[in-house]
């Protein structure tokens, strides 16, 4: 069950970055301070954060993308050219195998240190992070629907 509901959010991420003109990708509407292409690209990030990174496994995500769409980061600063959206694209959609195969039967697992988010909640297992990285994904995908509404008007 908790695989099918990764598979669900996951599908409309990729439909939606399937949606957005490469255009606007990097537009940056007044009052926020990311674009659509970050948010993409930080949705990614975080979740090989959450699955691997917590554990002081190795991420499979480009090397660039820590510095790109870490948290705290923001497009004004980048000194690089970031991936395309068909480029987040497939590495949004790689992930869901190597997570699923990452996860089996480890929901449990105990962290090495406990991962503290911005919010101040802990988390002690790999089931946890997991779990919240749904939550996460969806508030980047209403922030990249509200930046995408914006561009429009």
């Amino acid at each position: 069950m908790i695989f099918h509901h990764m598979e669900t959010v996951r599908t409309i991420t990729e439909k939606s970055i399937k949606t957005i003109p490469e255009e606007i990708a990097d537009i940056v509407p007044k009052g926020f301070n990311n674009n659509i292409r970050w948010n993409f690209g930080h949705i990614a990030y975080i979740q090989e954060k959450l699955v691997y990174g917590v554990l002081g496994e190795k991420m499979s995500v480009p090397n660039e993308y820590e510095e790109l769409f870490s948290a705290g980061t923001k497009p004004d600063d980048w000194e690089q050219t970031p991936p395309t959206l068909e480029e987040i694209s497939i590495v949004l959609t790689e992930q869901k195998s190597r997570v699923k195969k990452a996860l089996q039967g480890n929901f449990d697992k105990e962290l090495p240190e406990p991962f503290t988010n911005k919010a101040g909640i802990k988390f002690h297992t790999l089931g946890e992070t997991f779990l919240f990285s749904f939550y996460h994904e969806a508030l980047h995908m209403e922030a990249i629907k509200r930046i995408y509404l914006e561009c429009k008007k």
